[in-house]
């Protein structure tokens, strides 16, 4: 079964459009982890308009399943991770004004950057990620990347898939195969829900996690979070 890690920016999103703690983010996390996360995942932006510094080290604090730090690697971000060490970082080729992750890394050309600062992580005993895209000249490129994990950008095959389900997964088939065979373990997110979760999972059997945070919570406003939760968790198995 493929491990599921909620993010819960959505959730700061919320409190800090009216001020205070409602939503109490660390609530919602501990949950999350009751009704069977097995992973809490979140992406500290520079400007801070959903999580806060001060909610990774709340969160640190309280997380007892993985603890999955996203964000791109400026200097403040990884002194913020490495003085956290969660589980696992996952670096996201963001520049500070991006409304939400929407491309991968073009790791040939930025092999030199990406393994300087995968380097410092590992020497930390954190596991590391990176994400991206379904390009075979990068994955071929991956045996240089010094990461244990990368992360598939899903966004198109969840635009694809209600037109054609079976050419929407097609590249991920086919890169996760590369991928698996440099030993490299494969996580996915963005865009992933109740209809589209299964088949990809089906598609993709290498798949070891996956990080999902907008369409979840969204559907907890219908569903209530404990019944959201399960229901994502059984489109895992």
């Amino acid at each position: 079964m493929s491990r599921l890690s909620v993010n819960i920016n959505k959730i700061a999103t919320l409190r800090n459009a009216r001020g205070g703690d409602v939503p109490n983010l660390v609530q919602v996390a501990l949950d999350c982890e009751k009704f069977g996360a097995q992973g809490i995942t979140i992406h500290p932006r520079p400007d801070e308009r959903h999580i806060r510094y001060k909610d990774v080290y709340d969160l640190k604090n309280v997380v007892t399943t993985e603890f999955n730090i996203e964000g791109y690697p400026n200097k403040k971000f990884m002194d913020l991770v490495l003085d956290v060490k969660p589980e696992q970082v996952t670096l996201v080729p963001d520049p500070p004004g991006v409304l939400t992750s929407n491309a991968g890394w073009k790791v040939m050309e930025h092999k030199d950057f990406l393994n300087q600062m995968l380097s410092q992580f590992k020497e930390a005993g954190i596991r590391t990620s990176i994400f991206m895209e379904t390009d075979l000249k990068q994955i071929n490129f991956l045996p240089n990347i010094v990461t244990d994990r990368i992360e598939f950008y899903t966004g198109p095959y969840a635009e694809n898939f209600k037109i054609n389900p079976e050419k929407a997964i097609e590249d991920y088939v086919i890169a996760a195969e590369r991928v698996q065979e440099f030993g490299i373990g494969i996580n996915a997110g963005h865009d992933l829900d109740t209809e589209n979760l299964a088949y990809f999972k089906n598609q993709v059997p290498q798949l070891l996690e996956v990080s999902i945070g907008h369409a979840l919570i969204s559907d907890a406003l219908y569903l209530g979070l404990e019944k959201t939760i399960q229901t994502y968790l059984k489109a895992l198995k």
